[in-house]
């Protein structure tokens, strides 16, 4: 399904800075081996954007894959910046630093190879965190954020991805799994009373929350 008519996501495109030439190599090399799982150029441009809105210095990534929108938050840190990157698979994170690496953020990525929940459990109670990205398995997506959340600062940001799951969370007859899992996360979020939510039709979808 497509969330954006073609002829609307092509004047978006024209009207946000074009990737550089380490992002549009990440890019290709990533269609050619998992095509089916790469973030937008459009995803990617808001993400930068929203770390440099929220002048964020301390970012929590979920799910890393080939290591896209890990680039593009880095690319929205200051050079005192920190993202830790949490990620399962070695294959994936491998191709992901040799681009973090291309691109001159690997310094400001710290990535740890290991179940996202253990990552996430180990860190300090304190809420310092600026921003937290979550993209990683749909049927965790909700669990990564209670355990993110206590840690946010006010004010901070949590980016939930893939949040319409290819338009499929209005298609009440899909009961898949990572479906439903992103539908309930989506309601819940929207009556969390300890957040503001907007959810963009940007991409896959992506809900932006703001701890009050």
């Amino acid at each position: 399904m497509d969330i954006t008519h073609p002829a609307i996501r092509e004047y978006l495109l024209s009207h946000c800075a074009p990737p550089d030439s380490v992002l549009s190599e990440l890019e290709a090399e990533t269609r050619a081996t998992a095509p089916d799982m790469q973030s937008s150029h459009y995803e990617g441009a808001l993400l930068t954007m929203l770390t440099r809105v929220i002048g964020a210095k301390k970012v929590v990534g979920v799910g890393v894959f080939t290591g896209y929108t890990s680039l593009c938050i880095a690319q929205g840190l200051p050079a005192d910046g920190h993202l830790l990157a949490c990620e399962i698979n070695a294959q994936w994170s491998a191709m992901a630093h040799k681009y973090w690496e291309k691109a001159g953020v690997a310094d400001r990525i710290e990535l740890r190879i290991a179940p996202a929940m253990e990552t996430l459990k180990t860190l300090p109670a304190d809420a310092d965190i600026d921003l937290g990205y979550i993209g990683a398995d749909k049927a965790n997506h909700h669990a990564y954020y209670e355990e993110l959340l206590p840690r946010l600062r006010p004010g901070g940001v949590i980016i939930l991805g893939d949040a319409l799951r290819g338009g499929h969370v209005v298609d009440e007859a899909n009961q898949s799994a990572d479906v439903v899992a992103v539908r309930e996360l989506n309601d819940a979020v929207t009556r969390d009373e300890r957040v503001d939510s907007i959810l963009f039709a940007a991409g896959d979808g992506a809900m932006v929350v703001r701890k009050r």
